[in-house]
């Protein structure tokens, strides 16, 4: 599978997908396609022809979400939806924005810079994994509680479907509707979430954000502008003479001159995953197991345990295995407690500058973790040499290489 239809180089183990991600050559070809029309007949092309073929992929993605059309566009990464939801609301004194301190660093870095120019003011709940998805929820209610009884206002909510750092599916749809039941905007950062795990149900859980940019009909005359301003901006007397579904639309429809051909892939892309790797639910299925399969094997190569437990019914499965690495800081000569994270990094950092492969690897509650992405290109083997890089690795820690640096 990797050879036939990805384009990593002889030798590269690709183990974080989760980071960047990577397309098939079938993908990329066609890509080289539309890109070859922009420069044959530009004019042509971006007024004409790049409008139609971006409905289709609006069309195409859609039911992946269960929502309509109409209801869905997009961005060119979850760190820019995120900035066109947070800074399209407007916030008054008192209101707060919840989050969990396992969020997305730039997505809190954006709710910060909003803090400088407006009222609204951030609150973080703090856990630590393993935790179970009904305190996450026990503890966000509690949240909102203490906000009220401060006299403030929780505005809103932002939280994942899955967890960068640790990579664990988090409990989205009980958080929903624990925040319609509260009365709180939620803000979902769904980065890993189309394509990793099912969605299909998106539109009745019915968040009142999503980023890809899943924007319910009832919160659309919301989102006034998109980031950068372009040409489908109106003003609010214009805006009342046009549909607000439509005006909704057309606002992202071109955002600045930049190359857009990449959201004209989504329905070569949806066919390449029924095609070759057998539809949705299969590539779920398979990137789950790996997961699963190659935690275990790293953790017996390592003599240590994988974090987290999956649900006999897959509802905690997701495409991330988080693995324990065998390293005591109270053990490592000269180790001092701030350390954890320097020696984490150099474990990190080692990956691509001598194993041709990059895991990531951090410093969590006391412990050293690395985190591994299971996809349809790796198998038990490819988690079997990890195993060995991070042995390795742990073993030059303790020597005391990473002092060298």
């Amino acid at each position: 599978m990797r050879k036939d239809h990805f384009n990593f180089a002889d030798g590269y183990l690709p183990l974080n997908h989760g980071s960047f991600g990577t397309y098939p050559n079938r993908v990329l070809e066609y890509q080289r396609a539309l890109q070859l029309q922009t420069e044959a007949r530009p004019d042509t092309f971006l007024r004409y022809t790049y409008p139609k073929l971006l409905d289709e992929a609006r069309a195409a993605i859609a039911p992946l979400l269960g929502v309509q059309t109409q209801e869905v566009v997009f961005v060119p990464n979850a760190t820019t939806g995120v900035n066109t939801v947070l800074r399209n609301l407007t916030y008054k004194e008192g209101d707060v924005l919840l989050y969990f301190n396992t969020i997305y660093g730039a997505c809190l870095k954006t709710a910060e810079s909003i803090g400088e120019i407006t009222p609204l003011k951030t609150r973080s709940i703090d856990i630590a994994y393993s935790i179970s998805d009904d305190e996450i929820v026990r503890l966000f209610r509690e949240a909102v509680t203490a906000v009220k009884a401060q006299g403030k206002n929780a505005k809103l909510a932002m939280f994942d479907t899955v967890l960068t750092f640790p990579g664990m599916r988090f409990p989205w749809e009980a958080l929903v509707e624990a925040c319609r039941e509260l009365g709180v905007i939620s803000f979902i950062d769904g980065a890993h979430g189309v394509g990793h795990i099912d969605l299909t149900h998106l539109g009745r859980v019915s968040p009142d954000f999503f980023v890809i940019l899943h924007v319910p009909l009832r919160n659309q005359l919301l989102i006034h502008t998109t980031f950068p301003t372009s040409w489908g901006y109106e003003t609010p007397r214009e805006r009342t003479e046009m549909e607000p579904n439509d005006y909704f639309v057309r606002l992202f429809e071109k955002v600045s001159t930049t190359d857009n051909t990449p959201y004209l892939c989504v329905p070569a892309a949806l066919k390449f995953r029924e095609d070759v790797c057998g539809g949705e639910e299969q590539i779920r299925r398979y990137c789950e197991w790996i997961a699963a399969e190659g935690g275990r094997c790293l953790a017996e190569i390592l003599g240590t345990d994988v974090l987290g437990s999956r649900s006999a019914d897959g509802s905690k499965s997701c495409s991330f295995t988080n693995i324990r690495l065998p390293l005591d800081l109270r053990e490592l000569e000269g180790a001092r407690g701030g350390d954890g994270r320097r020696i984490a990094k150099w474990i990190q950092e080692k990956t691509p500058q001598e194993y041709e492969t990059y895991i990531p690897t951090k410093f969590y509650e006391g412990q050293f973790w690395s985190r591994v992405s299971g996809q349809i290109y790796l198998t038990v083997d490819d988690f079997e040499t990890a195993g060995k890089i991070l042995l390795e690795l742990c073993e030059r820690a303790r020597a005391g290489e990473w002092k060298l640096r």
